[in-house]
């Protein structure tokens, strides 16, 4: 059954190399396998999967997020890698820096990869 399986989130690069890249230097992940059809990341006890498409960067809304346990210190180590947040303009958030408080929702975190896919940090777990 559905509810029994596990999600994989897979996650589009126009350039295959320069998304690794940006994976290893801004956001410290090494692939945990490699296969003809892309890159395999696991963290967490999940996995995502970085693979090449001319689509790359086109959904315009989150595709994945990074559950983590402080999103204020996670976005301070990002943005000393050279990551830049995003601000949007969401109903009922208020802004401290780049990190959203979203009530009994928690607090959230946008950035784009190197593909102009928009992934997020969150407390939300």
């Amino acid at each position: 059954m559905l509810s029994d399986s596990k999600v994989t989130a897979n996650i589009p690069a126009a350039d295959l190399e320069r998304a690794r890249r940006f994976y290893a230097d801004k956001l410290g992940l090494t692939p945990a396998d490699e296969n003809p059809g892309g890159l395999i990341y696991s963290t967490g006890g999940t996995i995502f999967f970085l693979y090449q498409t001319e689509y790359a960067g086109q959904a315009g809304h989150t595709i994945a997020q990074f559950h983590v346990g402080d999103v204020a210190a996670e976005v301070k180590d990002l943005q000393s890698r050279g990551v830049t947040f995003e601000h949007y303009d969401l109903p009922g958030t208020t802004w401290d820096g780049d990190v959203a408080s979203m009530g009994d929702m928690g607090h959230a975190a946008w950035f784009k990869d190197s593909e102009d896919n928009i992934l997020c940090l969150d407390d939300m777990m």
